[in-house]
């Protein structure tokens, strides 16, 4: 059984400032369950099956609010409009890989992961989408503003997670469009770039460089991995020891071991503190087999790294193509 949705108004004697801002918002709350899919009621609200249990949304969600960049990318993808968005930590305004029609005028409402609440409560929001790794720790106050639907994570599940995203919006329909169009471009590529032979042919490994990290060769259990293993790409041997399937960590002095047919590499922060300069003018990366042949190609860390979702992979499946056919 799932609880009722309803309508919270009152405002709480003595309370913090936050809390009076919340109690202004409609809200949903949940209880936990087995059942899968959405089942619609008489009053207008649908049960969704989110990782935190059985949640009760609005049917037609008017303002939602979206916490990661995945979700922003899900809600515009299926021609949503967040009225609110967080920002990466790193970078003010939202991701320039998305259109900035759909962008204009989307509120922001602090970091990835660090939200500001009163910010969020006064969007009087009627659905909330996030993650329990992002926001797990504030899920109960998040539920106190609107109906909250989160994802168990982020990254490889992205397909997942859009099917979900979908459901909460009441965009299901719209959603296996997307995805045929996701599905019909794969194809494209993969015959673009010389078939399924050579795709599987071809070793590709995706190399990131992180301010204040070692640098991360990408496993295959990640955003990018996953659309690598949709193309049918091979991958190096060194991608099978990546930790929990994300990355295999090194220093500058092992960056052999990242040795592909094909390297991709983004930064996250600046240059030359991630290393990115340091490392890509050593001799040990001139020796890389992509290095020599001229097959390393460095791209945009907010698209193909933070983007999750179909709209970036679309553009990366653009630039993927772009690449391995000049």
């Amino acid at each position: 059984m799932t609880v009722p949705f309803r309508n919270r108004r009152g405002l709480v004697a003595g309370s913090l400032a936050v809390t009076a801002a919340l109690a202004l918002s409609a809200c949903g709350s949940t209880e936990h369950g087995s059942a899968s899919g959405s089942t619609e009621d008489k009053n207008g609200t649908h049960t969704v099956s989110t990782a935190n249990g059985n949640v009760e949304v609005p049917v037609d969600p008017k303002r939602v609010v979206v916490l990661d960049t995945g979700e922003l990318d899900s809600a515009l993808s299926l021609g949503i409009r967040p009225v609110g968005a967080t920002h990466s930590a790193s970078e003010d305004g939202f991701p320039s890989y998305l259109p900035a029609s759909g962008t204009k005028g989307i509120k922001e409402v602090g970091e990835i992961a660090n939200p500001n609440m009163e910010a969020v409560a006064a969007l009087k929001p009627d659905l909330i989408l996030t993650s329990k790794v992002r926001d797990g720790d504030r899920y109960e106050q998040l539920s106190e503003i609107a109906p909250t639907v989160m994802t168990e994570a982020t990254g490889s599940a992205w397909k997942e997670n859009f099917q979900l995203h979908a459901d909460a919006l009441g965009k299901k329909d719209e959603a296996k469009k997307v995805i045929a169009k996701y599905d019909a471009h794969v194809a494209e590529v993969t015959e673009a770039i010389g078939g399924k032979e050579k795709a599987a042919a071809t070793d590709v490994n995706f190399i990131r460089f992180v301010e204040g990290a070692e640098i991360r060769i990408y496993g295959k259990q990640n955003y990018i991995g996953s659309i690598l293993a949709d193309l049918g790409m091979g991958r190096p041997a060194i991608t099978d020891k990546a930790k929990d399937g994300f990355s295999y960590d090194v220093s500058p002095e092992k960056i052999d071991l990242a040795d592909a047919d094909v390297i991709f590499t983004s930064t996250y922060g600046d240059p030359g503190k991630a290393g990115t300069t340091k490392t890509m003018n050593s001799g040990l990366w001139k020796g890389l087999t992509a290095s020599k042949n001229d097959k390393v190609f460095k791209v945009d860390d907010r698209l193909w790294i933070a983007g999750i979702g179909y709209t970036a992979a679309d553009k990366i499946l653009d630039e993927f193509q772009s690449s391995l056919t000049k």
